[in-house]
């Protein structure tokens, strides 16, 4: 499959089944995170892999979308070693744990896995349940796992807006 289909292949997964994800493919979606580009390569994220039932319950005192997934991934953004632009002091540690998100959930729709972004959690429960450190951020939860039979795209999903739309060349 080339780039552009993986892209529109991908869907938010919100039904998972209960088959647990092979150590295998945990290995490979941690691979494509550490692949992901990061700001002067600063690399200023971590990833909290909750695959044990124990911790996947904890997470659900953390958020009602866990979907139940065998798996989960927590991107968190490190604030202590992230670069910041010397013009504004703008920290690139979220924008970083985005991209290292979208290579997650890219990376799982090619492994015939599913997985959606959550950003609906509570961040100091998150911090308590799995003694997240200070410097770390909680950016994105992705639940993640072997779509549910019959589970399919949103109809919205292929609603886009036209390029026309959302591109500008060379100025406003």
């Amino acid at each position: 499959m080339d780039f552009l289909e993986l892209a529109k292949t991908r869907y938010s997964v919100r039904s998972f089944a209960p088959q647990p994800v092979e150590q295998e493919k945990v290995d490979l979606l941690l691979q494509a995170a550490q692949a992901a580009p990061t700001a002067v390569n600063f690399q200023p994220y971590r990833i909290l892999v909750l695959q044990e039932q124990e911790a996947l319950s904890k997470l659900k005192d953390c958020t009602r979308y866990h979907f139940d997934a065998p798996l989960a991934l927590v991107v968190l953004a490190d604030h202590a070693t992230s670069w910041k632009r010397k013009y504004d002091g703008k920290d690139a540690a979220e924008v970083d744990a985005a991209i290292v998100g979208t290579h997650i959930m890219l990376q799982a729709v090619a492994l015939g896995l599913g997985s959606t972004w959550v950003g609906y959690f509570d961040p100091s429960a998150l911090r308590e349940a799995y003694h997240v450190p200070e410097n770390l951020e909680p950016v994105a939860v992705f639940p993640v796992g072997y779509p549910a039979k019959g589970c399919k795209p949103s109809a919205q999903h292929t609603q886009r807006k036209p390029l026309e739309e959302i591109v500008i060349y060379n100025q406003f």
